[in-house]
């Protein structure tokens, strides 16, 4: 097995435990009140992912590992464990709110407002870098940046919503 193949296994496997992490987590959190907002774009997402794997797969089993791009994505994959130990079961791939719960501020949300979609656009760049794929790279990071504009857009808006309701008498 080469290192290339054990990366795109490793991303491949990572994806499907996410999928199956964010399921079990909305689920809970649909069944303590909360509710999901914007669902249309969340089909963009899937497709967008499931191509950047493909594409990965399909172009790049055979490519060369470019060190110093592997070792950014190795740190990328310590800050999506951040992420995802910071959320708990709060973490999931949807926009799902949970009313009268306090946004999380802790671990890197104290750096920035959206930090697991700092790593997403991290990733959609760098694993390409790795596979010495630019072109790639630069592709779906551009589909990445327009379905993260919607995304951020929507969440925003739904977390703003949820704060002012929450401050009204």
């Amino acid at each position: 097995m080469t290192l290339t193949f054990a990366i795109l296994a490793f991303v491949t496997l990572e994806r499907l435990a996410e999928l199956w992490l964010a399921r079990r987590n909305t689920a809970a959190l649909l069944n303590r009140g909360a509710f999901e907002v914007a669902p249309r774009h969340y089909t963009l997402i899937v497709l967008l992912h499931g191509a950047w794997i493909a594409g990965l797969w399909w172009f790049g089993w055979n490519h060369a590992i470019q060190p110093v791009w592997l070792a950014i994505f190795v740190v990328l994959q310590a800050l999506r464990l951040w992420v995802l130990a910071t959320l708990g079961n709060r973490w999931t791939t949807r926009i799902i709110i949970l009313p009268h719960a306090k946004l999380v501020s802790a671990g890197p949300y104290r750096f920035l407002n959206h930090p697991n979609y700092a790593v997403v656009i991290g990733e959609i760049a760098v694993l390409p870098l790795a596979l010495g794929m630019p072109y790639f790279a630069l592709v779906f990071s551009l589909a990445n940046a327009a379905v993260l504009t919607l995304r951020i857009k929507e969440e925003s808006a739904a977390l703003m919503e949820l704060r002012n309701a929450s401050i009204e008498p």
